[in-house]
Parts: C-alpha cells; sequence; structure tokens
C-alpha cells in the first residue's frame, strides 16, 4: 500500500535555503532587495547601483559606481567569433534560444577558470547580453552587423541605442533603467532556484546562468509580458478590451498578466511600471495602450479579484519603446542576469549540493519475470 503524503509539487510553501539577498511579501512595499524598498530603488537608483548591491550586499559610493560603470563598458563589445555564432543563428529562432546560446558560447569562448573570477564574468555577461540580443536581431532580421558599443551611460540606455540604433531620450531611458530595477532579483523563482541548483554542484557560472535562461524561457516563468502585449493589441478600445475579457472570463480562458505565486493582494512592481506606463504614453502622445491596459486590470479584479503583476503595464511601455514584442523575455534576462549571478556567488560562499528526496508512489516491490513469460 503507497503511503499518502501531503502534496508538494512545485515546492509551494517550503523554505528551500537562505539569502541575503531578496524578501518578497515579507516587508515595505512588499518586495525589498539586501533590505530596501523595491519602490525606494525604482525611484531613485539606477540599475547599475542596483548590480552592484545584490553583488555587494551595499549601495556604492561615487567611486564605486564609476568604476563599476566603467568596467561594465570595458565589457560592451563582442568577440568577432561570439558575432559569427550569432549570425548562423537563424530569424524564425526563439529569441530566449538565442540568449541560451549566446550565454552559453560566451563560457565557451572565454570560460570561468576559478571561482575568484566569478565578478569578472558576471559584469561581462551584464554587459554583453545587450548587444547579443540586438545584434542577433539586426543581423537575422535586416543583414545588418551593428556596432555593439555605444556612448550610453546606463546599461537600459546601451540597450536602446543598440536596438533602436539611435540615442534614446531621457525619458526613454529612466523608463528602461525602472524596469531591469524591477526584474533584477526576485528570491527562489524558478529560473533563480535553476541558477543555485546548478551552483551546488561547483559548475561554472555560465552553465548556471544558462540553465537559469533556459527556466525562464518556460511559459509559466517567464513571457507574461509578450502575452499581454497580443491581449492589448488584439483590442481597439477599452469598451472592447472590457467586452473581450468578460468573453474569456466567461469561456474560462486563461488571462495572463494577472495574479502571482507569491502575492496575494497587489504585486508592488505593478505601482511602478503602470506610472511610467502612463509618463511614456503621454511624452508620446500615445494613450491607447495604457488606456485599454486599465480597462482590462479593471475588469479582472471586479471579476476575478486578480491583481495585474509586474509583466502587465510592461507590455505597454515596451511596446512605446520601440521594443518588438519577441525581444521582451530576453530583456527579463539582460536584468535578472544581476541576481543570478549574485545568487550564484550567494551558494558558492556556503555550499552544500541541492538534493532534496521524493515521495515515491510507483509500484510496489515486485518480482522480475523472465521475456518469455511476459509474452504469455
Amino acid at each position: 500500500m503507497v503511503q499518502k503524503f501531503n502534496d508538494s509539487r512545485g515546492l509551494h510553501g517550503q523554505v528551500a535555503g537562505t539569502t541575503a539577498l531578496c524578501t518578497v511579501g515579507a516587508s515595505g512595499s512588499g518586495l525589498t532587495y539586501c533590505g530596501y524598498d523595491i519602490a525606494d530603488l525604482a525611484a531613485q537608483a539606477s540599475f547599475e547601483e542596483v548590480a552592484f548591491l545584490l553583488h555587494t550586499g551595499e549601495l556604492p559610493s561615487q567611486t564605486e559606481l564609476t568604476r563599476f560603470k566603467q568596467r561594465l563598458a570595458e565589457y560592451r563589445a563582442l568577440s568577432p567569433l561570439l558575432c559569427e555564432i550569432l549570425e548562423r543563428i537563424p530569424k524564425h529562432a526563439n529569441p530566449m534560444d538565442v540568449m541560451r546560446s549566446g550565454c552559453s558560447a560566451m563560457g565557451v569562448l572565454a570560460p570561468e577558470q576559478s571561482f575568484a573570477d566569478q565578478d569578472q564574468h558576471a559584469i561581462r555577461m551584464l554587459a554583453q547580453f545587450p548587444a547579443i540580443c540586438c545584434y542577433w536581431y539586426h543581423f537575422s532580421h535586416f543583414g545588418v552587423r551593428i556596432a555593439t558599443e555605444s556612448k550610453a551611460d546606463s546599461l537600459g540606455g546601451h540597450f536602446l541605442t543598440l536596438l533602436n540604433q539611435r540615442e534614446p531620450s531621457e525619458i526613454e531611458a529612466a523608463v528602461m533603467q525602472a524596469s531591469l530595477i524591477l526584474y533584477a532579483e526576485h528570491e527562489f523563482n524558478a529560473s533563480t532556484f535553476a541558477a543555485r541548483v546548478a551552483a551546488s554542484t561547483l559548475t561554472d557560472i555560465y552553465s548556471a546562468v544558462t540553465g537559469a535562461i533556459g527556466t525562464l524561457r518556460g511559459p509559466l516563468h517567464g513571457g507574461a509580458n509578450e502575452a499581454a502585449m497580443a491581449l492589448i493589441d488584439s483590442f481597439a478600445s477599452p469598451d472592447e478590451a472590457e467586452a473581450g475579457l468578460l468573453a474569456m472570463l466567461a469561456a474560462k480562458q486563461k488571462i495572463m498578466g494577472f495574479g502571482h505565486a507569491v502575492y496575494r493582494t497587489r504585486d508592488p512592481r505593478n505601482a511602478i511600471i503602470k506610472a511610467w506606463s502612463r509618463k511614456i504614453g503621454t511624452a508620446k502622445n500615445n494613450m491607447k495602450l495604457f488606456d485599454i491596459s486599465e480597462r482590462c486590470e479593471s475588469v479582472m479584479w471586479q471579476e476575478k479579484k486578480l491583481f495585474a503583476n509586474a509583466d502587465f503595464y510592461h507590455a505597454s511601455a515596451y511596446h512605446l519603446l520601440g521594443i518588438p514584442t519577441e525581444l521582451f523575455t530576453p530583456i527579463f534576462v539582460m536584468s535578472r542576469v544581476a541576481g543570478w549571478t549574485a545568487h550564484i556567488k550567494e551558494q558558492r560562499g556556503n555550499n552544500r549540493i541541492i538534493r532534496p528526496g521524493a515521495e515515491y508512489i510507483g509500484a510496489e516491490p515486485r518480482p522480475y519475470t523472465s521475456l518469455s513469460m511476459r509474452n504469455g
């Protein structure tokens, strides 16, 4: 008789380790990085400050920030060999596969030789992930080999410069920076846990991050902002959106961008990116997508008591930044690599291989029978 057990699928509600990097749903607005509330960081910090914070536990001084940004700028250019690899990836490839393959190639072309070098490789990934995405996109779609360096002062500005082949406006760069901060870290989410599991085996940093990217590629983890864009772009007006959502709910269809596995009443990141979506829409005199998004948010709360999560208003914000929908989730990678590599460092600092047990629910012990007996 198989013993009954509590359903712990997905490890929901289970504590799988300790971290000093992030709290989710525990204090302040509901999300903190190293003790700092996400609302304060998004309003006052740069993404580079946040990346430094995650890797050191403290915000940088001006001297430390200047040097950190200089190091990021020094690593921006992709090697000719990496560019050649990216050129061989076809246009129809999933951009997340491009990011995963680009990361893996980085680990082959300039591997991590020692854990003492982990900071250097973490900075290298932060610096080059925007170029990996943009170089492949421009070459595969337009046959153009773009420069992979820019004079942009921030990672967000650098990405937008490479993607749109022009310097972003002040508000465009600010929206991008805020977005990167919001996505930088989120405790033991699926991709971060995957990175820590890999790191616990003492594998190299690129293997661990490649595993994290592959995990984020799954539609139940990443991609909600792309799905949200498809949803809101399918409606011509807020009234049409309301009617459409009510019909979808009546048909019991899944609507992406609402609710969260951890948060119960609101996602603290939503209000921040919603405000930026409104600002960029106002600045560009294009409020259509924002107004449709706001009506969708209202309907989902009234009908299902489901709140918009961080992904939902990112869709309209990214669209107004000129970002193709298929590149939404790769931006997640560019940001979250700060958190992933910080967790890899933390795991290595007090390591024990992650090897949980499993509750067996298969057949009872039974004798082996010969092939002739099985054939009757």
